[in-house]
């Protein structure tokens, strides 16, 4: 690959990067939602990827770059005060276990149904969002058995479709009377473990498959991943300090615009595939 080829994909990956980091700093997510598909389509126009593990590719490699893009939109939301660590601490556990689980059996849970799972999902979760329906006031977060066991399920659905959980802990906490500053900030925080869990995951699936491109570990490419990582790292601080300037009611339709995006994605998968 000629020098001027290598420096057009790094342009791109740089502005995927950008897009996707401002996004994650703005609404609390890890940027698998753009990351995995535009990467996909990235690798499929190179020859030196493989066609049958181009997914398998981009998602691990989001999955490494969500780590980055939590650290730095976490740093700026925890100096606004939005994190709630208490509610980090005791998420993690079960984060990690279904981060750990969702790797392990990512290639053999059926696509289709949870295609349909997650589509319906987030479609009930965008029209409560942008109807602002409100939950009830004497809604709470539940015991701590409760949301670790919350957390298993946002860290296994997370880690099989490479998403830094935001598109289920945002809507979580907000439906638990959490505030959505805090609600996004908690989730940013969130997303760091199962960035981490997800990204080891993906490493071990992938380390002994061959015909993978130079410069991968197991399923990460670490030369799109270094790129990326510059971007976000620059553009979620920016995203993440938006998002305590702007209301809330705008910040609920902005979401629930990127669930509406997801599923309809998801149901595209879903029929246009073989």
């Amino acid at each position: 690959m000629d020098v001027m080829t290598l420096s057009l994909w790094a342009a791109a990956y740089l502005a995927l990067g950008a897009f996707s980091g401002f996004f994650a700093g703005l609404l609390g997510i890890g940027g698998g939602l753009v990351m995995v598909p535009a990467l996909t389509m990235m690798f499929a126009a190179q020859p030196q990827f493989p066609p049958g593990e181009v997914f398998h590719l981009a998602l691990g490699t989001s999955m490494a770059a969500i780590i980055f893009t939590a650290v730095a939109s976490l740093r700026t939301h925890h100096s606004h005060g939005a994190v709630l660590w208490g509610v980090f601490r005791t998420i993690t556990p079960g984060i990690l276990l279904g981060t750990g689980v969702g790797t392990l059996f990512a290639s053999n849970v059926p696509t289709r149904p949870l295609a349909i799972f997650f589509a319906f999902f987030v479609s009930v979760v965008a029209l409560q969002m942008a109807m602002n329906l409100k939950p009830k006031p004497s809604r709470e977060l539940p015991g701590a058995l409760g949301i670790g066991a919350v957390g298993f399920g946002i860290g296994a659905l997370s880690s099989l479709v490479a998403i830094g959980g935001g598109a289920l802990t945002v809507p979580f906490l907000t439906w638990c009377n959490v505030r959505v500053q805090n609600a996004i900030g908690t989730s940013a925080a969130v997303g760091l473990p199962i960035a981490i869990g997800g990204t080891l995951g993906y490493i071990f699936n992938g380390w002994r498959e061959p015909g993978l491109p130079v410069g991968s570990l197991g399923f990460v490419y670490l030369p799109a991943l270094a790129v990326l990582v510059v971007a976000t790292m620059v553009t979620a601080p920016s995203g993440a300090r938006l998002a305590h300037r702007l209301p809330v009611a705008m910040l609920k339709r902005i979401f629930a615009g990127i669930l509406v995006l997801l599923a309809a994605k998801m149901v595209w998968n879903l029929f246009s595939g073989p």
